[in-house]
């Protein structure tokens, strides 16, 4: 299992693949494990690079305040030491989040960059509800069979319920992934409490890399109002909506994901 180390931490990565670099940047309490439905495809056409963030799956999960700005210093650590030096960037929700930070503070490291059900932040986001964040945390602080419970709940904030009827493999195969890379509660609380200091709005106009937005018509949690936001803050920023997806719209509808995110990387 690679690992490298970056920032005083060790950071748990995956390369698939070759071609030009693609890193996918995972959301809140995910990981590598998240971008099951993508490896397949993107690493025909791009070295795919994909990472476990602080506080996540295999990496450390250091005591202590983290940042989105901090884990933006991650990635660009870890593209460094794969000797990596321009890559298209893409993240999803607060991988999103970090991207965005990638790509401000390190602009000539991201060449193209694709924001997957995520915000902006700062005061004109829109939240999720009281609720959906309820739910989140209690798939995290539930124990024993509640846990499993709490987990079987949560998928309907993040698949539809077609997809959930439709596609029962699929669904499987994602709880057994997560489960098995569950991250503590007490980390998870770390990386919740940076997204919840996270802003961009002001410094968004300063972004040069082409961007594409991509968000779920049904997110309950980076409700879709989100992306039409950021777009008009972003200049030159296309955006897509996929009618009917929830939040993981990159598993929900991978086959179409895939295909706009290896078009747009790989366009003039």
């Amino acid at each position: 299992m690679p690992r490298t180390r970056v920032n005083g931490i060790e950071l748990y990565y995956e390369v698939h693949g070759a071609g030009e670099p693609l890193l996918l940047i995972a959301g809140l309490g995910f990981g590598a494990w998240s971008w099951f439905r993508q490896f397949p495809d993107f690493s025909r056409e791009f070295l795919t690079i994909a990472f476990d963030n602080r506080g996540a799956g295999l990496s450390e999960k250091p005591e202590g305040d983290y940042t989105i700005e901090m884990m933006a210093e991650d990635a660009a650590g870890l593209l460094r030491a794969l000797n990596v030096e321009r890559a298209h960037v893409l993240g999803h929700s607060m991988g999103g989040y970090i991207a965005q930070e990638l790509a401000l503070r390190h602009p000539d490291v991201v060449a193209k960059l694709v924001l997957v059900s995520t915000s902006f932040g700062g005061k004109n986001a829109v939240l999720m509800s009281p609720e959906t964040a309820a739910q989140m945390r209690s798939e995290l602080e539930a124990m024993g069979e509640e846990k499993e419970r709490a987990l079987r709940r949560g998928l309907v904030l993040r698949f539809s319920e077609r997809f959930l009827a439709e596609h029962s493999e699929i669904v499987e195969e994602f709880l057994a992934r997560r489960k098995a890379h569950l991250p503590p509660a007490d980390a998870w609380q770390r990386q919740f409490a940076a997204c919840l200091r996270f802003e961009t709005e002001s410094r968004l106009s300063a972004l040069r890399a082409p961007t594409l937005i991509l968000t779920g018509s049904d997110d309950p949690i980076v409700p879709p109002e989100n992306s039409f936001r950021l777009t008009r803050a972003i200049a030159g920023a296309h955006l897509v909506i996929f009618p009917g997806a929830r939040h993981l719209v990159f598993i929900e509808r991978a086959e179409d994901f895939n295909r706009l995110v290896m078009e747009f990387v790989k366009g003039a």
